[in-house]
């Protein structure tokens, strides 16, 4: 079974073929024509109705994602030498599961771990991994969203009773947002934002509220900018907190009637100090008394929060307090407020206290997620039963996870490290086998942050490049892992032909009632239901769609759980048959397809706690409130600069551009300084510096810039990779962040790093 068949060229290169971005969240619609595997122009789909036409400058420039002189073609094997000699899909196989084999045998599932699993774009391939790791009987999954949301996803789990609760902004709808943490008119993250943020500033009704030490590209378009000290959110949001508490300005019929726990977290605010608080927070009392007024006073009002709180310090305290923010105003579950929304398929779970914890660091899982900020310690020990092999998938933690050398120190402890990657990444270069995956564009794919309200959209979109080497979907490899570890046949004949009747007969059941009784007679195949999809239902797909047949799962279980929802969208039929009609509505569209409408007040039905009241009192958290007051943040001499790690840019995209030329500005990903700074450091702007942490350096161009504060330093993410010029010669692209940062500098709850603050020494790096 090869994987999914690649389209050909088309014979009219003009054609405009529907496809999206995978650059952030929102995954906006885009067409594109493309000419000897190559993406030649990219516009706006406005025939997408999650985004209609929109398109940021970053979405462009796709094709060197595409194609650039690190794409792997071929399986790879390290050899004793540190080199990388090709090796055949069997061979390569063979050699993997006979090592997980011998791992397992001697030391058990817990000796495995995985990390990666997809990123903006790609989740689909990522939903066949689970079946791997059940086969290793592991528990442990480490992601880049552990990295950046586990704090919030335990806030969740406390307030409304599944750390799987899903809650968005009404950013859209409101009158009155407070964008805390965030730059989206550089990070987007919401439906066509820069259109939306001119809408705020146009409507003298509508207030823009936005937090951040930088006066930012957001920021400039704000009503009112609160420019916080870094790392001193909490004292900001809880002074907010305090004066709607303290003159009275909460909705006590909403905290009446949906909440619990009003009164015991009252008194933690009462007599809280506002003036001395916003001081320390370095925001004019008077302001944050204005913020919170108005936030009390708009008819609806909501908060969008992301990393800039998320990876600072407070994080997980500083998840909780904005969450209080909108639920003490009543601004939860309506039009314009935040609210829950229902998972598509599922990103995360929840996690049970009794749920399996590592060995070495004692961590439990937060939404059945692992936090990267341990996993160097999890392999790099003596511990009997430390991590031993690794799997990472579409993921690169040797540049984007905190602490690059720990990561590096502890990959080559490794008895057996696979990664599954469409580039050789940095992860890639500490790898003893490197399977090659299809692009984006190659295969069948698609996003599972499906958030649109009140109607969300998935976007199934289909290959619009042949394949370029000897690479597989990601689908295929997992089947071809789980065969080679003896956990599943190399076929399904029975179900393969059922798959096929089914798909001719519209109204045939045999392919689920064949799939339920395979099931009953081998009980332990149910672990691996994706790829037993995959490997049957996927045959009798159109050509090209394999990967697709999980989805006829999610579809099911979806269909199942919100059917009337799924039937405003125009479907019709309930249980089976409605689950069918949505999994054959997004085959059939090359576009975004609505999934499901649902109604604001039935959201409240998403809140998973006995009572479907809110939790508000959450007592680790408010002792961590009152410890406050009496917290002192000494200066560090030797460290002296905040270091704010991973700004958004007009020319930055995670890691997915390895090269510069794609860049129009900041090639080198400068290093902001406020001018006052910079020359008291007997500096000028394009000067290259040295910035130091205690855990190593870095050095960058300077750039004089009053847009930070004095004494904060910005540097950008998606830098620091290796890329071949036009010489052949192997060069790195602008400073690595994650030199600087440290795995131990991290929140107490969730271990998120403080990548936003960073203590570091600056001084003039030698010529």
């Amino acid at each position: 079974m090869p994987g999914d068949k690649t389209v050909e060229e088309p014979a009219d290169q003009q054609e405009w073929r529907p496809t999206a971005c995978i650059l952030c969240s929102i995954n906006c619609g885009l067409e594109m024509q493309v000419d000897q595997g190559r993406i030649v122009k990219v516009r706006g789909d406005k025939l997408a109705p999650n985004s209609e036409g929109y398109i940021c400058q970053k979405a462009a420039k796709l094709d060197h994602y595409q194609n650039h002189p690190a794409r792997l073609r071929q399986p790879l094997k390290r050899l004793p030498n540190g080199d990388y000699a090709p090796i055949s899909w069997d061979a390569a196989i063979a050699e993997i599961t006979t090592r997980m084999r011998d791992i397992k045998a001697q030391h058990g599932g817990g000796a495995f771990a995985y990390y990666g699993g997809g990123g903006q774009g790609n989740h689909l391939g990522g939903s066949y991994s689970g079946a791997l790791r059940a086969a290793l009987e592991t528990p442990y999954l480490y992601t880049a969203l552990a990295q950046e949301k586990t704090g919030d996803f335990w806030v969740n789990g406390k307030l409304f009773g599944r750390e799987s609760c899903f809650v968005l902004e009404g950013m859209e709808h409101s009158d009155y947002c407070i964008v805390l943490g965030a730059n989206p008119y550089m990070a987007h993250g919401v439906r066509k934002t820069r259109d939306l943020l001119k809408a705020y500033k146009k409507d003298p009704n509508r207030t823009l509220v936005v937090v951040d030490p930088r006066v930012s590209e957001t920021a400039k378009e704000a009503d009112i900018h609160l420019r916080v000290r870094p790392g001193m959110d909490a004292y900001l949001l809880s002074a907010i907190i305090a004066v709607i508490f303290q003159e009275a300005l909460e909705d006590k019929e909403f905290l009446r009637q949906h909440t619990h726990g009003y009164d015991e977290l009252r008194r933690h605010f009462i007599d809280l100090p506002v003036e001395q608080y916003a001081t320390t927070a370095g925001v004019d009392p008077d302001l944050a008394r204005q913020v919170a007024r108005g936030f009390a006073a708009a008819k609806s009002a909501t908060v969008r929060a992301d990393l800039g709180i998320q990876h600072s310090l407070h994080s997980t305290l500083n998840s909780y307090l904005e969450k209080l923010l909108f639920l003490v105003t009543g601004n939860f579950n309506k039009q314009g407020g935040n609210h829950l929304m229902a998972q598509f398929a599922p990103l995360i779970g929840h996690s049970k206290a009794d749920d399996q914890k590592t060995a070495v660091t004692g961590m439990y899982g937060i939404a059945k997620l692992f936090p990267p900020n341990i996993l160097p310690q999890e392999i790099d020990s003596d511990h009997p039963d430390r991590i031993r092999a690794l799997v990472v998938d579409s993921a690169n933690p040797a540049l984007s996870a905190a602490d690059t050398e720990a990561y590096r120190r502890a990959f080559e402890k490794l008895e057996l490290m696979v990664v599954i990657d469409v580039a050789m990444t940095e992860t890639a270069r500490h790898a003893h086998y490197i399977l090659p995956a299809d692009s984006q564009f190659e295969k069948v794919e698609s996003t599972y942050f499906t958030f649109g309200f009140p109607t969300s959209y998935y976007h199934l979109r289909r290959p619009i490049l042949p394949r370029s080497g000897d690479t597989l979907p990601e689908p295929e490899i997992y089947r071809r892992l789980l065969v080679g570890l003896g956990a599943i046949p190399n076929r399904f004949p029975l179900l393969e032909k059922a798959a096929k009747l089914d798909r001719r007969l519209p109204f045939s059941r045999a392919f689920p009632l064949a799939l339920a009784a395979a099931l009953k007679r081998h009980p332990q195949w149910r672990k691996y239901v994706p790829v037993i999809l995959y490997a049957t239902l996927g045959k009798a797909l159109p050509e090209g769609m394999q990967s697709a047949a999980a989805i006829w799962g999610v579809c099911q279980m979806y269909a199942a759980k919100f059917g009337s929802q799924v039937r405003r969208t125009g479907l019709q039929g309930k249980g089976y048959a409605l689950g069918l009609a949505l999994f054959n509505r997004f085959l059939e569209s090359p576009r975004p397809a609505p999934i499901a409408t649902f109604k604001v007040e039935e959201t409240w039905n998403l809140i998973k706690t006995r009572d479907s009241k809110i939790n508000l009192y959450i007592p680790e958290l408010t002792e961590w409130l009152d410890r406050l007051k009496t917290e002192a943040l000494s200066e560090d001499r030797d460290y002296p600069f905040i270091l704010a790690a991973g700004e958004r840019r007009a020319y930055n995209a995670n890691q997915i551009y390895r090269g510069p030329e794609w860049r129009k500005t900041d090639k080198e990903g400068v290093l902001r300084i406020h001018p006052s700074d910079l020359a008291k450091l007997g500096l000028v702007s394009g000067d290259k510096v040295r910035c130091r942490s205690r855990r190593g350096a870095v050095e960058a161009i300077a750039s004089a810039d009053e847009s930070v504060l004095p004494g904060v330093l910005t540097l950008p993410h998606g830098f620091g990779m290796l890329y071949e010029d036009e010489q052949g010669r192997q060069l790195r692209n602008g400073p690595a962040i994650n030199m600087l940062t440290d795995t131990d500098h991290c929140d107490p709850i969730a271990k998120t790093p403080y990548h936003k603050y960073v203590p570091v020494a600056l001084e003039a790096a030698e010529a």
